[in-house]
């Protein structure tokens, strides 16, 4: 039996992390490339590490020829305006950051001098196609190897089903209107309720707990083909954008579970069947804590692992959370956003290396 069906990781997610050299004020757009992804990005997530920066979104679906960059620490539609700083192309090895127009403090969110970024970068399927397995006519970029998909289609207001590309079911699936002012949705397979059948969800952009819809208008199904959608505006609302990025689990690359939490220093492991290059966990049981993202690429080593909130715009914060692991990862915090006693956790989780390659070279801790 195979240990992994992805060798390199890094040629499906990578993170990028570098320091804005861009300067506002002088009546000049300016630009700034950076590079350093090893393959050219079909879905990037940006953030500011030293200032208090809003998350920038943007994907090859969407396209950036009007920046079309979502944010998830707010509710908003879609932003194509570049009025303070924005991702202006996907490139074939990184992207191009842009300034806004000609007055001070128009380059914050992206590249301003001094301060340092991260972004975050998967591999879909490239060119994105038409795909008609669901009942609404979706558009796809979806890589069968990585177990990635994004998906938009035009919401119809009535239930649905949405084709996604990936030929195995999803385990996690990440949506939002673009068009109004709507709550973002996330599915994780992990944390369904009993009685509920598929309609759990949690919103990425709040701290708010596990939520069910039992009237079936959120999310209805998920196969190795489609996803299905029900009436409610935050998944399918009438006429409106929409856009979706869906994972299913591949061994020794992704990972997409739920733990429980002890509330001690010596906290639960998470066994993921590889090192993780990226994690993103959140309560889903107790109100007021926020989205935690780890990475390996952000000043660290264990216990020293610097978190980013995905529904704040706050700095990077400094706070001891997890060690990075060779198969996992081992939370060393005490406190609730990552570790509460006997709170009940969801993650996502991508590969820096796989515990056991196919050709049975293991994986160390860091």
């Amino acid at each position: 039996m195979a240990y992994t069906t992805i060798d390199k990781p890094s040629d499906y997610f990578n993170t990028v992390t570098y320091t804005g050299d861009m300067v506002d004020g002088d009546g000049t757009g300016h630009t700034q490339s950076i590079t350093g992804v090893g393959f050219q990005p079909n879905w990037v997530w940006h953030k500011g590490r030293s200032g208090a920066r809003t998350h920038i979104l943007v994907d090859s679906v969407r396209g950036t020829s009007s920046y079309n960059w979502l944010i998830t620490n707010s509710s908003s539609p879609e932003i194509t305006a570049n009025d303070n700083g924005a991702i202006k192309s996907i490139d074939s090895n990184g992207i191009t950051l842009e300034n806004g127009a000609d007055s001070s403090s128009k380059s914050n969110n992206a590249g301003k001098n001094g301060e340092t970024y991260v972004f975050w970068n998967w591999l879909a399927g490239g060119s994105a196609s038409s795909n008609e397995d669901g009942s609404i006519t979706s558009t796809v970029s979806a890589s069968t190897d990585a177990g990635f998909s994004i998906v938009s289609w035009t919401g119809s207001g009535s239930a649905a089903t949405i084709g996604h590309g990936l030929g195995a079911t999803p385990k996690c699936i990440i949506v939002k209107n673009r068009t109004d002012n709507v709550n973002w949705f996330l599915y994780n397979h992990s944390v369904i309720t009993a009685g509920a059948s598929n309609k759990s969800f949690m919103t990425l952009n709040t701290t708010d707990t596990l939520g069910t819809n039992g009237s079936a208008t959120t999310f209805t199904s998920v196969s190795s083909t489609t996803f299905g959608v029900g009436t409610d505006n935050i998944i399918n609302g009438s006429s409106d954008n929409m856009i979706a990025y869906v994972f299913a689990e591949k061994k020794g690359y992704s990972k997409f579970g739920s733990y429980t939490g002890n509330g001690n220093a010596d906290g639960t492991f998470v066994y993921t069947g590889f090192k993780p290059a990226w994690v993103m966990v959140k309560n889903t049981e107790t109100s007021s804590n926020n989205w935690v993202m780890i990475d390996n690429k952000r000043l660290g080593y264990n216990v020293d692992n610097n978190r980013i909130y995905a529904d704040l715009s706050n700095a990077e914060d400094t706070t001891d959370v997890i060690d990075i692991v060779s198969n996992g990862f081992k939370h060393r915090f005490t406190g609730g956003t990552s570790n509460g006693s006997g709170d009940k956790f969801i993650y996502m989780c991508f590969a820096e290396n796989p515990f056991v390659t196919s050709t049975g070279v293991p994986a160390t801790a860091r």
